[in-house]
């Protein structure tokens, strides 16, 4: 489908509509990623503590690997950084000593309770603006959407 679009000069331009979702979609994570507090470590280590710190149960290696859709030595290389700043702890499972629970210290706690209205601030505004029914409906279709493309990702990893 092609969309007319009028440019900075005035003119109409033709924009095919999937680049014009491309673009909306990738104004949409730029807006929300600068909305996010400055933070000590790097954003994908501050969703790991808030998983941490928001869960009821302790989590191990895998078990987040598998929340985030990332392989075990991604979240390794996290834990490695979190330790050695003091936002966690690695604890061996009774079961298996290999593998460890990952224990949020009270730095990441701290942290997490710190910054978590930041991160929770961009879909505040849009459910207060957009109204109930159209937030859920965005949420809807954008769970909608990742399942198509994680399906897509998961057939071309076999």
């Amino acid at each position: 489908m092609i969309v007319n679009q009028t440019n900075y000069s005035g003119g109409t331009i033709l924009k095919d509509i999937k680049i014009e979702a491309a673009e909306t979609v990738s104004l949409f994570c730029r807006l929300n990623q600068r909305v996010k507090k400055e933070l000590p470590i790097r954003s994908s280590e501050m969703g790991l503590l808030i998983l941490l710190v928001t869960s009821k149960e302790r989590i191990s290696s895998v078990e987040a690997a598998q929340f985030f859709r990332v392989s075990k030595p991604v979240i390794t290389a996290m834990v490695k950084t979190l330790t050695a700043k003091g936002y966690l702890r690695k604890e061996p499972q009774s079961h298996d000593r290999r593998s460890f629970l990952l224990i949020p210290e009270q730095k990441a706690v701290d942290l997490v309770t710190e910054t978590y209205g930041d991160y929770l601030y961009t879909m505040t505004i849009l459910q207060e603006s957009m109204g109930e029914e159209a937030f859920e409906d965005m949420i809807r279709l954008l769970a909608q959407a990742n399942a198509v493309i994680q399906k897509e990702e998961d057939r071309k990893n076999g």
